[in-house]
């Protein structure tokens, strides 16, 4: 039962403080950094730079979005990042959403799930030096080779819904779910349990990323509703949220009211129900909550508006886990 950070992508925030937050998750003593991308750094522009900074924590990119990058692309950012910072890389995978993947990027979104499968068949092999023929219906790739071959590098999946959720359970290391109840990560791990014993398979582990605040502030809560309100529209969380019983704020998100709008309307219980918030006793016992639904690793976001980097929740946190 491992517990990392991931650096998140505050919008009312320094772009900078991604690496800040990485040192002082450093600093505390966490194992594993999570480096995703948004608007901000390309993904492994900022694993770099994190790898640099810091001098022991586990660099952990994405989850990339598979309809974004093709496994080439993505075989040589893992091998630059490790090349760059002489530290382990490992690799986690999303389907992302319509409006990134072909709203930004201009790429198609549709078939996510076999593009998924598809993805990891062809990157595993270029991940580990071999020369790549890969010829899919959504992925192909041909005569490519790294210079040299990556020590095993663990893919994760992030799985919504009942395609990505069979995908992972088929073919990733690990899979990692995002603002999501300790019942759904219970839920989950049945289900992903039972398609991995279909094909002989141990299951994997499973992730999950909570944003997390110690007596939160007006500012702080603030902070918390208007990045929630950014996942209201996207599949599978609209549908989660609205299972909670915020089916309105979904209906609203989906029909284009604009963030700060939903932000307003975003109640600090909608933040907690996903993530852990209060006393720091009540953070680490919903830590455990995660872990006991079986969340073998969970991932702190954690909220700076009123604690820049995080640094006082990260270390309170380390200090209550030793």
């Amino acid at each position: 039962m491992s517990l990392g950070v991931v650096t998140p992508f505050w919008l009312d925030r320094p772009d900078r403080e991604a690496v800040d937050i990485a040192v002082a998750a450093d600093r505390a003593g966490f194992d594993t950094l999570w480096i995703g991308e948004m608007a901000t750094f390309d993904a492994f522009a900022l694993a770099t730079a994190v790898g640099l900074a810091t001098e022991r924590i586990r660099l952990k990119v994405g989850p990339l979005a598979v309809g974004v990058r093709g496994p080439v692309a993505v075989a040589l950012g893992a091998y630059s990042v490790a090349q760059l910072t002489g530290r382990p890389v490992e690799l986690a995978l999303g389907a992302s959403s319509p409006a990134i993947v072909s709203g930004w990027h201009d790429r198609p979104f549709p078939h996510a799930a076999s593009r998924m499968r598809e993805f990891v068949r062809a990157l595993r092999p270029a991940l580990a030096g071999d020369r790549v023929e890969f010829a899919g219906e959504h992925v192909r790739t041909r005569g490519f080779r790294l210079r040299g071959p990556l020590e095993a590098v663990p893919v994760t999946i992030a799985a919504y819904g009942p395609a990505m959720t069979r995908v992972a359970a088929e073919e990733a290391d690990e899979i990692v779910l995002n603002l999501v109840t300790p019942e759904h990560v219970t839920a989950v791990r049945d289900v992903v349990a039972e398609h991995a014993s279909r094909i002989g398979r141990p299951p994997p582990g499973i992730a999950v990323w909570i944003p997390a605040a110690v007596d939160p502030g007006q500012a702080t809560r603030r902070q918390l509703a208007a990045q929630l309100a950014v996942y209201l529209a996207p599949p599978g969380y609209g549908e989660m949220f609205t299972a909670l019983g915020y089916g309105s704020l979904v209906t609203r998100a989906r029909a284009g009211t604009s963030r700060a709008a939903l932000a307003d309307d975003v109640p600090l219980d909608l933040v907690a129900s996903v993530g852990a918030v209060g006393s720091i006793e009540a953070v680490v016992e919903r830590i455990d909550e995660y872990h006991r639904a079986g969340a073998d690793h969970v991932g702190i976001v954690p909220a700076t508006a009123q604690d820049p980097a995080g640094a006082a929740l990260l270390e309170a946190l380390a200090q209550a886990r030793r």
